[in-house]
């Protein structure tokens, strides 16, 4: 395929929901295959007046390369941060109810995403084996998990067993005294 074309497949076939990929950056993607010999260009077209378009295949190299590396990502976790992730660890800078509110919204959001996804799937499964939807069930699976941890953290905020007041918390730690540094001869 040429590049125009992979980019049409992957939305077709939704898989730019789980692969963010733009033109620049498959092309990007392309010259670095190439330059790893993992594909090759086997023709190049034009059609009138658009620009000409080189269609590439994969390479037996490039077969093995896959293989290894699908099967490295796919028995090796890897912790993936998140803004989401990184911005809950500066939670305790809202008010716990300006927290329950910004976390409602979020769950609320995340079941609206659970609730298309199921659509899509309930819609392809009828067109496509399930194999062709896996990280669709899997995406739904993670956003599900997710809604139901924001649900019980919203539950922990509201009867009270996770609470804090920054002011407070700031006094404490500037009015904390440094700890001595103990010496070799001072721990003996």
């Amino acid at each position: 395929m040429h590049p125009y074309e992979i980019q049409r497949l992957l939305r077709q076939r939704r898989k730019d929901e789980v692969l963010v990929l733009k033109r620049g950056s498959l092309y990007h993607a392309i010259k670095r295959l190439l330059a790893s010999e993992f594909i090759e260009a086997i023709a190049t077209t034009r059609d009138s007046l658009r620009p000409e378009r080189t269609t590439y295949r994969i390479t037996p190299t490039g077969e093995q390369a896959l293989i290894s590396w699908l099967r490295e990502m796919i028995a090796v976790p890897r912790r993936e941060t998140s803004e989401f992730t990184a911005s809950i660890s500066f939670l305790v800078h809202l008010t716990p109810p300006d927290a329950i509110m910004q976390l409602e919204e979020r769950a609320r959001r995340l079941e609206a995403e659970v609730a298309a996804i199921g659509v899509v799937i309930s819609g392809a499964i009828a067109r496509v084996m399930r194999i062709n939807l896996l990280e669709s069930e899997y995406l739904r699976a993670m956003l599900e998990a997710e809604r139901q941890w924001v649900r019980g953290l919203v539950d922990d905020l509201r009867r009270g067993r996770l609470t804090w007041n920054l002011r407070e918390m700031l006094a404490n730690v500037h009015s904390a005294k440094p700890p001595k540094h103990r010496t070799k001869e001072s721990k003996s």
